[in-house]
């Protein structure tokens, strides 16, 4: 039996330089980090340095599982862990020997008929088999969001489990068939035709490194725009991708693979009969390795669903059934993704909107039911500057987008506008400013 561990790690981060937001940042020299990151792994021997053919070769020569790393190494998100797992501690060391490991450090090549996963982290794992068949993602949003968090309990019982589903491999590959990645029109990121005509498969490391790069948020990009320009509509499962299990209405606890720390009152997982302390083992009959494997059967799952969860409680085994309705989705919180900012521009027209707070909205004399929708930042250049070419500026509050005036936060706005409107459309808006309501109009893109 053989399994490969690979990590990837999108090299570049050119795009994220424009997001208004933290999670964007990036380190001041974007070329060097790249090139002292080659440095430092192709000097050692633990990491197969960008290069996966060679890993799934050595993976189905010895027998071993392949542990597969991307990361975006100049974004400072996930910094921590990625710092944490390269430094190889002595808990993780041992279990890295039990890997092929590579690392992969840009998007242009990469197989999409292994690789989907959640292209808006900056840091990813995936476990294989040699022969290719996927065990696991790994990918942490509370990494995603505090850069210093340099934490791996979650990560090392990740690879635990990987190791575990290996070796029971093969009699157990029938519950890996969910896991595994679905069919796309594209074999390549490079061969998409929103990416084709800019991007070679390879990198340039000779001359224009960094904007050689295609990274992973890129992929999620190209898939939107496709469906943008070829229907006028983008489904679902890209508007919200990956859900979080707090779409759910789960807690998770870091330190886990997948046990539950709190339940939303009134959410799908309370009504489920889940409850805190609950180690959630299966959904579907596939086995969670960590709550990027719950996020992957989220992102799969469409419209009015049932899902089947396996849990453990007090030593014993359950079997639950949690119903989704739609739009369950659109509960999604999709603000601090890097895939917002493109749908933004279409669905916004440049605007990055938030919700007043109940305070807030007593002071503008709005119902608690009423959308109230705080103009936070507004796009200044080519289609992020829609919205402001149309008047809106920083610091209105919109009370009316469409037909929309019922309470409403910017991803679940952003969801219905992608869906009703296509390209070229008007969007009539109805804002306060100044204490007045104007009336304003931009078009869809």
């Amino acid at each position: 039996m053989r399994t490969l561990l690979l990590t990837l790690t999108c090299g570049l981060c050119l795009c994220l330089a424009a997001v208004p937001d933290s999670a964007a940042e990036t380190v001041k020299d974007r070329e060097g980090a790249i090139r002292s990151d080659r440095q430092k792994l192709e000097s050692g021997t633990r990491w197969k340095y960008n290069n996966l053919e060679e890993g799934l070769s050595e993976a189905r020569e010895s027998g071993k599982p392949l542990l597969v790393t991307l990361r975006c190494v100049p974004c400072l998100a996930c910094a921590g862990i990625d710092t944490e797992v390269l430094l190889e501690g002595d808990s993780l060391a041992s279990l890295l020997d039990q890997f092929v490991c590579v690392r992969l450090i840009n998007a242009n090549s990469l197989d999409l008929s292994l690789f989907q996963f959640d292209f808006d982290l900056s840091w990813s794992a995936i476990f294989f088999n040699g022969d290719g068949t996927l065990y696991g993602r790994f990918g942490s949003w509370e990494h995603q969001r505090n850069p210093q968090d340099h934490s791996t309990q979650s990560f090392e019982k990740a690879i635990l489990k990987a190791l575990e589903i290996h070796q029971a491999y093969p009699t157990n590959k029938s519950s890996l068939a969910g896991k595994q990645s679905q069919a796309l029109p594209w074999r390549k990121p490079a061969e998409m035709p929103q990416l084709s005509g800019k991007y070679t498969p390879q990198l340039s490391w000779d001359t224009r490194l960094v904007q050689s790069c295609i990274h992973c948020h890129q992929i999620g990009d190209a898939l939107r725009m496709n469906y943008r320009e070829s229907t006028g509509t983008i489904p679902t499962k890209w508007i919200f991708p990956y859900p979080e299990p707090s779409t759910i209405g789960l807690s998770l606890r870091a330190d886990s693979i997948a046990v539950v720390d709190a339940v939303d009152s009134g959410s799908p997982a309370a009504l489920a009969g889940i409850s805190p302390g609950d180690e959630l083992i299966g959904i579907n009959n596939q086995p969670l390795i960590s709550a990027a494997d719950l996020s992957w059967i989220l992102h799969q799952t469409d419209g009015a669903s049932r899902l089947d969860v396996t849990l453990q409680r007090a030593g014993s085994t359950h079997h639950l059934e949690m119903q989704l309705d739609d739009p369950w989705k659109s509960r999604s919180d999709i603000s601090r993704r890097v895939g917002t900012w493109q749908m933004r521009a279409l669905a916004l027209g440049g605007m990055q909107l938030r919700e007043l707070d109940a305070k807030e909205k007593e002071q503008w004399k709005i119902s608690d039911d009423a959308m109230a929708l705080y103009a936070q930042h507004v796009g200044q250049y080519g289609e992020h500057a829609v919205a402001k070419n149309a008047g809106f500026l920083k610091g209105d509050i919109i009370i009316r987008m469409a037909d929309i005036q019922s309470r409403s936060d910017e991803s679940a706005l952003i969801g219905s506008i992608l869906q009703r409107f296509k390209p070229g459309q008007e969007i009539h808006a109805t804002i306060l400013r100044d204490g007045k309501s104007r009336e304003l109009q931009y078009k869809a893109q």
